[in-house]
């Protein structure tokens, strides 16, 4: 990477809070832009929008889908205003660069019947089990992204008010309510399972395993997965389901879009609107019964 680029990396984390993996993510792509500027025998700072239309060209020969063709754009608009707002460009490459349509994806969701089976699938005979349990509880009850529950402290967990504090994107907090079943998990946990994890080791976190350390992402997948092969769920489930299960769910019982909107943690609403595209037994029924030709 140049130095220009790992500045822009460096003002990302700062000023925006930008993420890890999203600044991994962004890492990845100006590196790879970088190099392609390099076979070019092209300077970063003489970037043309010529040079950006046969970058993209090579993209979509090596097959990248539309969406990962879309992130990189994005990745090199942030670049280049950047140093536009910097003063070491003039005018900035990407201004007229046509960004290729990311494809609407209907998220992937769980009945409400399979997601139970999901969440109730850890046998809570063992330590693991509980710990185990009291994640997807959580997940299911808050609709947290993977990273949020990672990273939650004992102090963001209140069983009295009935609450949880979730870090999300750009560092943001926001109250999500805690559902009584996930309460009370949360409180067998910190009771029963949480205390043999750290008699030697405490990290801080929550969620910890057995050493005390805090949970990991991958084990946090495994978590699912397991679940989900216990409960015969054939169809892969990650942590994200069982958000936008959550996000689902709740519409489908009459939720307000704002209110879940702020539960997820979705700046743009336009980002929350999707879920309402989902297929609905609840909007079937109504179908049904009041139009004329149904």
């Amino acid at each position: 990477m140049t130095d220009v680029v790992v500045e822009y990396l460096g003002a990302l984390q700062a000023e925006r809070g930008a993420s890890r993996n999203t600044l991994a993510a962004y890492r990845r792509d100006l590196t790879d832009f970088t190099q392609f500027l390099n076979d070019q025998r092209r300077a970063l700072r003489r970037t043309s929008p010529d040079d950006l239309v046969g970058y993209l060209e090579r993209l979509r020969a090596r097959g990248l889908r539309s969406s990962s063709v879309a992130r990189r754009v994005s990745a090199l608009r942030g670049l280049f205003r950047h140093l536009v707002s910097e003063g070491e460009l003039r005018r900035d490459p990407t201004e007229h660069l046509e960004v290729p349509r990311r494809p609407r994806a209907l998220p992937r969701t769980l009945s409400p019947q399979d997601a139970a089976a999901l969440v109730e699938a850890p046998d809570p005979a063992s330590p693991r089990g509980v710990r185990d349990r009291t994640v997807l509880e959580l997940l299911y009850a808050t609709g947290m992204r993977a990273s949020e529950c990672l990273g939650l402290a004992g102090e963001d967990v209140n069983l009295t008010a009935g609450y949880v504090i979730c870090t999300g994107k750009g560092r943001q907090q926001r109250l999500v309510p805690l559902g009584a079943a996930a309460a009370q998990w949360i409180t067998r946990y910190l009771r029963e399972a949480r205390p043999l994890y750290t008699r030697k080791r405490d990290s801080g976190r929550l969620f910890v395993n057995p050493r005390g350390g805090p949970l990991s992402r991958q084990s946090l997948w495994a978590i699912v997965r397991r679940a989900a092969a216990k409960a015969g769920l054939r169809r892969n489930v990650s942590p994200h389901v069982l958000r936008h299960s959550f996000a689902s769910h709740l519409l489908e019982g009459g939720a307000d879009l704002r209110s879940v909107q702020t539960m997820l943690g979705h700046a743009d609403i336009a980002t929350t609107q999707i879920y309402t595209h989902l297929p609905s037994a609840t909007l079937l029924r109504m179908y049904r019964r009041f139009h004329p030709r149904a």
